[in-house]
């Protein structure tokens, strides 16, 4: 059978995820750079016409756009290989994949941008591949000093941050290089959806990049195993004792766990929050757009604290999209299950996750997030 293409790039931060996948799926591949005259003729104008990365083309000319829904269509067909069976962690799959969407951007962005010295020629190797003639260094150089200038920012990544930015990474590199100490994936002896949904920030930036690279090596060695063993076939468990290809038992989420889901709620808490509101107002400002309308990447700016910093960033309103999966999984549940999740997300500090929702509904045509 003739393979997939990918379309997609080393350094893409969500195509780490759909890759990911592809390979634990035992799905064949190609990947290619999305700069072809055939991405542009014939795979963008069934992408919704965004050039977005990954997308992927079927042998029969079939195309799907983004990383969630890649993954939805395979998990589909396989019987949700990857999609733990027990309340918490289903519940907690879902939650670190929405975490994995956008609660890391800022760390993602300041180590990508904000070391030069390191990070400058790799870079510009990476950007230049993405554009098919003329000068491709130099378009290299003008399209990274425009996501430097104008993306960091946006996304709160400014100077009185950095500090409380790298703070918080090194944070998470000490959390879940405790866990992958004990464990070779986030519940037990195999992928969840969540393990891929965490491999696009924490290796197409945080796991590559020259700077943040470094640190990960140094202070995080198991969680850099992690990532290795993310891009391999074969389970690779090899350094664990217990080689069982299966999740933990009894539903178990691990405290090693727990630990590293309540450091990420010191962040993606109150930016979810603060979001919800500002999308939420958008919405009802805005009554009379029509359904089918393209979602816009955001939707103004949000305000909020992370430990006596105020922030401001752009409000996504993918970040609910993805999260809505979270509400999802957890109404459908009984009442003693239902029980069971909140005091686990109360001990991660995330019990307000379930809480945060948009007064319109987010689906997809066309290979678009469009209101419904």
């Amino acid at each position: 059978m003739e393979p997939i293409t990918l379309y997609g790039a080393p350094f893409s931060l969500y195509t780490g995820r759909a890759r990911s996948y592809l390979i634990k799926a035992g799905i064949d591949y190609r990947e290619e750079p999305h700069s072809s005259p055939h991405f542009y003729e014939s795979v963008l104008p069934k992408a919704g016409g965004r050039r977005g990365i990954p997308t992927i083309e079927f042998p029969d000319g079939t195309v799907i756009r983004d990383g969630v829904a890649i993954i939805d269509h395979f998990e589909s067909l396989n019987g949700g290989q990857f999609s733990p069976s027990t309340p918490k962690q289903r519940i907690v799959s879902r939650l670190l994949d929405a975490i994995g969407a956008e609660g890391l951007l800022r760390p993602c962005m300041h180590y990508r941008w904000n070391f030069d010295q390191d990070n400058d020629e790799f870079l510009r190797f990476h950007f230049s591949t993405i554009f098919a003639e003329g000068d491709v260094d130099q378009e290299a150089r003008e399209r990274m000093a425009f996501i430097k200038e104008n993306v960091n920012p946006a996304w709160g990544v400014t100077p009185e941050n950095h500090e409380l930015i790298e703070r918080l990474h090194l944070g998470t590199l000490l959390t879940l290089n405790a866990h992958f100490s004990e464990y070779p994936y986030f519940l037990g002896g195999k992928p969840c959806i969540g393990d891929f949904g965490l491999m696009a920030p924490l290796y197409g930036h945080l796991g590559r990049d020259p700077a943040p690279l470094s640190l990960m090596q140094i202070h995080a060695v198991r969680l850099y195993r992690w990532t290795e063993r993310m891009n391999r076939p074969e389970p690779d468990v090899g350094e664990f004792a217990d080689k069982d290809y299966a999740y933990l038992g009894d539903d178990e989420v691990p405290d090693t766990l727990i630990a590293a889901l309540k450091h990420f709620a010191i962040d993606y808490v109150p930016e979810s929050r603060a979001a919800c509101d500002r999308v939420n107002q958008w919405l009802d400002e805005n009554p009379e757009t029509p359904a089918v309308t393209e979602v816009e990447r955001g939707l103004g700016d949000c305000e909020f604290e992370v430990e006596g910093q105020r922030i401001s960033a752009m409000a996504q309103p993918f970040r609910f999209y993805v999260l809505k999966r979270v509400q999802d999984e957890y109404e459908a549940l009984g009442e003693d299950d239902q029980r069971e999740v909140e005091t686990l997300l109360t001990a991660c500090d995330m019990r307000e996750v379930l809480e945060f929702k948009l007064t319109r509904a987010i689906g997809r045509h066309n290979n678009l997030e469009v209101w419904l």
